[in-house]
């Protein structure tokens, strides 16, 4: 049974400040997430359910058990089956509203496909877990104009930051340089799922904010959260960085570099190599691969369990090699397995 609009988010448009012509324009909009992890699941749930016309899902990981603790889309099934985490994802939310366009991406953020991933898109979310790509999303949505919600969470501690190109501090006012030396991350410190919802809960906030209302409807402030302590700060950073030398000087580093080399997963003891530029034949690759390992394979990837490590390619060429963090090791394997 079909329901009106009116009906379905009567709730929401009769809430003032957003009204009848702010659900209008969410109904119009056209979002990304990048990152369908504890962050991203969030931010895409609530975003198919207050109507946004169209929401593009980009992960370039696959659903393990580790993930169900914190990433709500996801199932147990979903883990079993090693699905893509855009697919399963893209898969409940046509269940949850039949009335936004779905577009799931299996991909890795890079220079050479970022202006494709984000065509057509309005507003970038943070769903992430690394400084190089929120860099990469930094320069695409400065120099594009694209709004873009920053959001990071790990232990009990969490933070957001919504970004207008023109208006507010970019990301790189605020983090000249990735922080220096080791950080937390989810595998060494844990993560609680309500911090991850609640910052998930704040940057999509502010994303209804600014597709309703527009760029002057949010406040420049950065705010974090500890939910274990009870702490809730904001501060205000500068607009903007006169020396920056993204928004200000319009230098866009990460853009316009052709990242390919091994990196480490955050928090994961696995690597992702991405450096074959022609697509691999999933099934051929399977049959390769079946005497010297065991096999898990569907129509987005081959896992191989090779022990002490396992293997997950990719049609686009590109594997994550779980069981070690040293990217020489990685490239070994994907040699060895995969070929070059």
């Amino acid at each position: 049974m079909t329901h009106p609009l009116e009906s379905r988010y009567s709730r929401q448009s009769r809430f003032a400040p957003l009204g009848p012509d702010g659900q209008k324009r969410i109904r119009a909009a056209s979002v990304a997430v990048i990152g369908c992890g504890a962050l991203g699941t969030v931010e895409a749930e609530i975003l198919v359910r207050a109507g946004v016309g169209k929401l593009r899902i980009i992960d370039r990981d696959f659903v393990e058990w580790s993930n169900l603790q914190r990433q709500f889309l996801f199932e147990e099934s979903d883990a079993s089956e090693g699905l893509p985490k855009a697919v399963a994802a893209a898969r409940r939310l046509a269940r949850v509203n039949s009335e936004v366009a779905l577009e799931p991406f299996v991909a890795d953020l890079t220079p050479a496909n970022i202006e494709e991933l984000f065509e057509g898109v309005g507003l970038i979310l943070d769903g992430t877990d690394n400084f190089e790509a929120r860099f990469l999303v930094n320069d695409y949505a400065i120099s594009s104009g694209t709004p873009w919600i920053y959001a990071a969470a790990v232990g009990s501690y969490g933070l957001k930051l919504a970004i207008v190109p023109g208006r507010t501090a970019c990301l790189r006012c605020v983090y000249p340089d990735p922080p220096a030396g080791s950080q937390p991350t989810c595998e060494t410190e844990g993560v609680l799922g309500p911090i991850t919802a609640a910052i998930a809960a704040l940057a999509t906030g502010d994303a209804l904010k600014l597709l309703a209302l527009g760029p002057e409807s949010v406040a420049a402030r950065l705010t974090t959260i500890d939910i274990w302590s009870g702490e809730i700060r904001q501060t205000s950073p500068p607009a903007h960085d006169s020396e920056c030398p993204c928004c200000a000087h319009r230098e866009f580093v990460h853009l316009t570099g052709q990242r390919r080399a091994p990196i480490s997963l955050c928090g994961r003891n696995a690597v992702q190599i991405h450096e074959r530029f022609r697509p691999v034949d999933l099934t051929e690759l399977a049959r390769r691969l079946a005497p010297l390992a065991t096999i898990r394979a569907n129509d987005f990837a081959v896992r191989a369990s090779i022990d002490p490590y396992e293997l997950t390619v990719f049609p686009d060429g590109r594997a994550i090699i779980k069981g070690t963090t040293d990217p020489a090791v990685a490239r070994s394997l994907y040699a060895r397995y995969v070929g070059m």
